[in-house]
């Protein structure tokens, strides 16, 4: 089967709503990870240690739980498909609002209200997406939706990397007087409302079950008490699996943001310039991009468990190519193997998740249990900071290594003890 092959067999409908959700994703993903390229100078601009700085990070992760709560709600009662275009509009303004920050606590503000609208976009992009795709390729469209991810990482590099060239060569105060730009471009993706507006349709499982369970905007009228009570209600009645995908989600975002939103300094502390740096975590998501397609399909035959086992433990052998080497070449090639086996198994997540969910609150369930699992590794940035600073003079080669090592065996341990539902009916709400 060819990479096209899915494709091919997706019609309009289909095809439309993975772009809509691949790119909401993506650019979600883009407006996050701009910061982590960012670090050092909002920290210059506020006159504020990494650590310090690494608490936007923390704050934009915390809050993501409660966007997953309140947008996947939404979208189980007014639609996926109006619920995402609120989403994207909120998380390109709130990006918008950070370049305009004049002092840390606004924009610590910003990148919180960010983490609200990031929140809700991977459960509502997940369940639009997976419900109204064919059961025989979800394995694939899993891998390259979840891969969204890496290439809003991937945009952010290069973007970044070209800006620095950019001030580097017209700007006399350098990148520190000028980060604030780049979010100003990170606010761009509103432009996707048009789109999902105009092309994109109604997940076919919610219209079929709106007209049987009586949903609709009028819903949106209950008190919140009510809410609160319903939501309850559905994590007393399905307690124990939404436990086991929190600690689940737990042990993969911490794999995923330990591996990840450090990265950068890294390397520009290792001594490379932006224009390298850029260049090398471009390689890197470029082998996460790889490795999400081949695994998300390769779930189909292996199974969602065996296959997140499989590319979890093969990161461990990767550590010394991607922690220790000392050119730009060599970390390059530790950074693809390592993200080729971190986004491989991440690649299964979205299928993973939606078909272990109940029907009855798909656009909830799995994107509430990645966030809170988020919240619960959302300091991995400041305490991956605090140990650099305390153990090894501010070396985090270190520390990110003992992250991956560690995180690997809880990611498979956790695996291994769970259930798996492949080929579950995702036609039902």
């Amino acid at each position: 089967m060819t990479l096209l092959e899915p494709f091919r067999a997706l019609n309009v409908r289909q095809r439309r709503a993975f772009v809509a959700c691949f790119l909401g994703w993506s650019l979600d993903a883009f407006d996050f990870f701009l910061l982590t390229y960012c670090l050092e100078a909002v920290g210059s601009t506020f006159h504020l240690s990494l650590k310090v700085v690494a608490e936007s990070l923390f704050w934009t992760l915390a809050m993501r739980p409660l966007g997953a709560l309140l947008f996947g709600w939404m979208a189980e009662r007014v639609g996926r498909r109006p619920t995402l275009m609120l989403n994207i509009a909120c998380f390109s303004i709130f990006e918008l609002a950070s370049a305009f920050a004049p002092s840390w606590p606004v924009f610590l503000l910003s990148r919180a209200l960010f983490g609200v609208a990031m929140g809700g976009e991977w459960g509502v992009g997940a369940a639009l997406a997976m419900e109204t795709l064919p059961a025989k390729s979800r394995g694939f469209f899993s891998g390259l939706l979840q891969e969204g991810y890496v290439v809003g990482n991937l945009l952010a590099a290069a973007v970044f990397g070209a800006f620095g060239l950019f001030v580097a060569h017209f700007h006399p105060h350098g990148f520190v007087a000028s980060w604030r730009m780049l979010f100003v471009i990170g606010a761009l993706p509103s432009l996707l409302v048009v789109y999902v507006r105009s092309a994109v349709e109604e997940s076919p499982a919610w219209e079929a079950g709106r007209a049987r369970r009586g949903l609709g905007a009028r819903r949106l009228r209950r008190p919140m008490r009510q809410v609160v009570r319903e939501g309850a209600g559905l994590v007393w009645r399905y307690g124990g699996s939404f436990l086991f995908l929190i600690v689940l989600m737990f042990s993969f975002n911490s794999l995923s943001h330990g591996t990840q939103d450090l990265y950068p300094t890294f390397l520009r502390r290792d001594g490379l310039a932006a224009p390298t740096v850029s260049a090398v975590a471009m390689v890197g998501m470029l082998g996460a991009l790889l490795g999400g397609l081949v695994c998300g399909t390769m779930s189909e035959r292996l199974g969602r468990r065996r296959t997140i086992l499989a590319a979890v433990l093969l990161a461990i052998p990767m550590i010394p190519l991607w922690a220790w080497s000392h050119t730009a070449v060599m970390l390059a090639v530790g950074g693809f193997l390592m993200q080729f086996m971190v986004q491989g198994a991440w690649g299964v997540i979205p299928v993973h998740l939606n078909e272990l969910a109940p029907p009855a609150v798909r656009a909830i369930f799995p994107g509430l249990a990645y966030q809170l699992g988020n919240l619960l590794a959302s300091r991995n940035g400041v305490f991956q900071a605090g140990l650099a600073a305390r153990f090894y003079g501010g070396r985090l080669g270190p520390v990110m290594a003992w992250t991956v090592l560690l995180v690997a065996v809880l990611v498979a341990l956790v695996t291994w003890l769970g259930p798996e539902a492949r080929g579950a009916d995702l036609s039902q709400v």
